[in-house]
Order: structure tokens, then sequence, then C-alpha cells
């Protein structure tokens, strides 16, 4: 990869896609009468660095890409996809989705415009760029702190996984966004020993970041190699906790993925929208402890969860779910906001990967 990033589906780029082009394909998709299309362009190259004993014992790159298109008809969605980016491709997936409504008035397509978006993250210094030598001594140092903390620290385990995606969607409604959205992830995992006892423990952070991220207190490579090594032998002399109810307080992260896994599934619309969650029907119900807030929120700067826009195109948002134990909303995209009308306020936190992208 070359020193600097070319964006494939950016003006000048590569794979450019301009507002005539989707505009033509948006036309195709609605020509048998669906009411609603929309285009989803994505671009994903990935690269990940794994260290061993001391040795750096895995690397790997990849390059996945493709278009999807969806087309909508009442309560029918048609969809296909295709990895080849070439206009015949493009146009007989536009086509097979549009399938999905047949009859009906054709629908206009004014060429989409593209607009603007918030930078909520740093998308030019990319680490897949960075030579590699300075990650492997990354999760060098890492490893180094690790054994240093304690001789029974035995094994070290340190890793690096990096993306790059880039979007672009356009729709029928003349909406046309562009984002690329970096993505770092480290870890430390070690192994501590003493006579028959084992433990493990590990460390690790990211987000939409670049390599300067390791410069701040907290958050290099020995800080993480030595957070690892703590827990483990920590670990070995730790006590079990005794049976039965007991109070629990969870610090930041873990009670975040608690939450993601308890609750966060059963807030998403499509699973209301059928019935199957235990929120279903609850909207202005309490559902919680007066306590207990959640919101969904987009828009922190370089965090792992933070898009600038979301996969249908939407702005980012802060959306309330639960205010102090009342169900206020669910986790939207178009379809399911669409169902829900003015029960349910519409959000901008689509996640996909509609394009279905292939190696190529």
């Amino acid at each position: 990869m070359s020193s600097r990033y070319h964006a494939p589906f950016a003006p000048g780029g590569p794979l450019a896609i301009d507002a005539e082009l989707a505009r033509r394909l948006l036309s195709a998709a609605l020509e048998k009468g669906g009411e609603y299309a929309d285009l989803y362009f994505e671009y994903r190259a990935s690269g990940s660095l794994s260290l061993e004993e001391g040795i750096l014992k895995g690397a790997g790159r990849g390059v996945t890409m493709g278009l999807g298109v969806r087309v909508q008809k009442g309560e029918a969605t048609g969809y296909a996809y295709t990895e080849q980016l070439v206009p015949e491709a493009m146009f007989n997936a536009a086509r097979t989705a549009g399938q999905i409504a047949a009859g009906g008035d054709t629908v206009a397509v004014a060429a989409p415009a593209l607009r603007g978006l918030p930078r909520r993250y740093d998308d030019e210094r990319l680490t897949l760029l960075a030579a590699g030598p300075d990650k492997r001594d990354l999760l060098r140092r890492a490893d180094k702190a690790a054994r240093a903390y304690d001789p029974r620290i035995q094994r070290v385990q340190a890793s690096l996984t990096e993306e790059i995606r880039e979007i672009l969607v356009a729709n029928s409604e003349g909406a046309m966004v562009h984002d690329r959205q970096p993505l770092l992830r480290f870890g430390v995992y070690v192994i501590a020993e003493e006579g028959a006892l084992r433990q493990g423990g590990s460390s690790g952070g990211g987000g939409r970041v670049d390599l300067s991220y390791f410069l701040l207190a907290g958050r290099k490579p020995e800080d993480h190699g030595k957070e690892a090594a703590r827990v483990a032998i920590d670990m070995l002399h730790a006590e079990d906790a005794p049976a039965g109810e007991l109070p629990v307080v969870l610090a930041p992260g873990d009670s975040g993925i608690l939450l993601h896994e308890a609750v966060g599934h059963g807030l998403e619309a499509d699973f209301n929208r059928k019935g199957t969650s235990n929120y279903s029907g609850q909207v202005g119900n309490p559902v919680a402890s007066e306590l207990v807030t959640v919101v969904d929120d987009p828009t922190l700067p370089s965090a792992r969860g933070s898009i600038n826009v979301d996969d249908e195109g939407h702005d980012a948002k802060p959306v309330t779910l639960i205010e102090q134990g009342i169900l206020r909303g669910y986790m939207q995209d178009r379809q399911s906001s669409l169902h829900f009308q003015d029960r349910v306020r519409g959000t901008a936190g689509a996640r996909a990967s509609r394009a279905r992208p292939c190696p190529v």
C-alpha cells in the first residue's frame, strides 16, 4: 500500500461515484415501481499483526468491496449486491433489487447532492499506512513490560488489528454522503503460573485513532502490558465469590458490555416490529429502575462506536432509549421507523454491511 490513501469512492478516486451515475442506478432500481431505493458502496482495507513469545507470528492484509442496492415498497424489501464495480454489474444489481415491485408508478429520481459531514475522527493519518516495524515495536514494548512485571508471567501474546472502512450512500430522496471510518484495536493477553496455579489477564484499547493514541498516559503499550500482567498475578490467589445474590458494582467498560448484551439487542427496532423483544409495545412504560438512563450516542470523538453518518446516510446523533427507567424509543432503521410512524421517534443509528463485500 502506498504512503497515501486514495479514497476509492471520493471525487477523483479510482472508483469515483458521481451524482449522475448514482441517479441512473437509482432510476434503474425503481423502474418497476418501487417507492424508495438506496445504494450502499463499501470498501474495507484491513491489517493485523500478532506477537507471541517475543516473535512476530502473524501478519495479514485484506481488501473487500462491493455495492448493495435496496428497494422498498410498503413492507417489502428487495436487495441485490455485486462485488464488481463496473456499470453492467451495478445496473444488473439495481434492476434485480427492483423486482420486488411489480407495477406501480415509476418514481422520478433527481441527481443526489453530496453533503458534508462533521469530523469526529482523523481519517488522514491512517495506521494502515504507517511503517510495519513501527507497529511491530509497539507489540514488543507491551511484551517486554508484561514480562518485566513479575517473573511468574510465563506467556505473552500481543496483537494489533486495523482497518479503514469507506462508505458512500445515495438514495432516491436526494441524499448522498461519503465517509471514511478508521479503526484500531490493540490487545495484550498474558498467562501467569505459580506451581499448579495458572491464570490469565488481558488489557487493550483503541478506537477511531492513529498511532498518536499510544503517546497518551494509560494507553502506551507498556501500560497495557503491565495491566494485563497485574490482572493475571492478582487472579492467582483471588478467592471465589460466595454463592447467592450480592450487590455488584460495575466499572464503565463491563457495565457497557452487559448493557449491550442484556438490553441493547432487545431495543433494536426490527425485533420490536416483529414482536419478539421483551420491550415490544412498551414505549412510554417503565422497564427499569428510575436510576437507569440509556443513551445511544455515536458522536463521541474518536470512540470505537462513533460515526459521522450511519449506513443509511443519516447524520449521527445521540438518542435517549431509556430515561429514568421509562422506555422512550428503539434503535431504528428506515423500514422500522416507517412501521412505527409517530409511535416511536426515528433514530440515526442504522448499522449494516449491506454491500456483502467479497475479497478481491
